[in-house]
């Protein structure tokens, strides 16, 4: 029973987090003159924040970017980060596939 008290406190405060960093982003855009709004950047000098139409090129850039070596990227639309899952797909291949013949780690040992 304890460690679902833990859970529990640990999610409102995961989601209290995540509540302050919109209201941040939205804060910090709010404060720019109307036409110096970006609806893009960082909050706390780290987090990312992005409030504009998602479009398929910044789905494909964010969500499925096999060659970019970062595993996580800005989200989308909202506040945080996403799963790269293209470099997850692209490590998996690379672990799961057999060496090309003639490879070094194919070579017999003596």
């Amino acid at each position: 029973m304890m460690n679902s008290h833990r859970k529990s406190g640990l999610n409102r405060l995961v989601g209290m987090a995540a509540v302050a960093a919109v209201v941040a982003a939205v804060t910090k855009e709010l404060r720019r003159p109307e036409d110096e709004r970006t609806w893009h950047g960082e909050v706390a000098g780290f987090v990312p924040y992005d409030f504009r139409k998602p479009t398929l090129e910044r789905v494909r850039e964010r969500m499925w970017a096999p060659g970019d070596p970062n595993l996580v990227k800005p989200q989308v639309f909202g506040v945080g980060w996403t799963v790269n899952v293209g470099r997850v797909a692209s490590l998996l291949q690379e672990k799961l596939s057999p060496p090309p013949p003639g490879s070094s780690d194919t070579a017999p040992t003596v």
